[in-house]
């Protein structure tokens, strides 16, 4: 994971990590913004998340699916499922809408059938953990077993303590120091 890992701090730091005045999703400021969605689509940072996810995930033993709040964990549990098909894993992909649609079948899950399954919640970049924690309450709505939080980038805010203080474990893979923004 170590070369993975280093490829993927380049490339954040390189081409994802934005200086200015920013308003984030919490609604709090911020003097840079990192937006992983521009390498979480991208060909050469989606292999390497998708790896260094996997890494994270094996903490919490057998995983049937992964997903997490759209839009900013679709290509997170994408690049998860496509990685692991090529190790030879069986673990499907989720995705959580932050309301039930009002046509169709009215899902808020769409993708893998969740109830019963043992699931871990992606997160892009985490500040408050608002979002993985309203993707937890849609999931166990459902029936899903949530085993864990895992994150790429942790803002070192509150959203590691408080979603472990909502009883789920919470990993990550990349900290503001490693990004030389601590």
């Amino acid at each position: 994971m170590t070369d993975d890992r280093a490829q993927l701090i380049e490339l954040i730091r390189d081409e994802a990590v934005f200086h200015g005045d920013f308003t984030l999703t919490s609604g709090k400021k911020a003097s840079y913004y990192i937006d992983l969605r521009k390498l979480s689509l991208d060909h050469r940072a989606a292999p390497l998340i998708g790896r260094i996810l996997l890494k994270l995930i094996d903490e919490f033993g057998p995983v049937d699916a992964v997903g997490g709040l759209t839009m900013g964990a679709d290509p997170l549990a994408n690049a998860v499922l496509h990685q692991g098909v090529a190790e030879g894993r069986t673990m499907n992909a989720f995705v959580v809408r932050k309301e039930p649609k009002d046509h169709g079948r009215g899902r808020q899950i769409e993708g893998a059938e969740v109830e019963g399954k043992r699931v871990v919640v992606l997160e892009d970049t985490s500040t408050t953990g608002g979002s993985p924690l309203k993707a937890i309450e849609a999931l166990e709505k459902a029936g899903a077993n949530v085993v864990a939080v895992c994150t790429i980038v942790d803002r070192a805010t509150e959203a590691g303590p408080r979603i472990e203080a909502a009883g789920y474990p919470y990993r990550y893979a990349i900290g503001l120091e490693d990004l030389g923004l601590a």
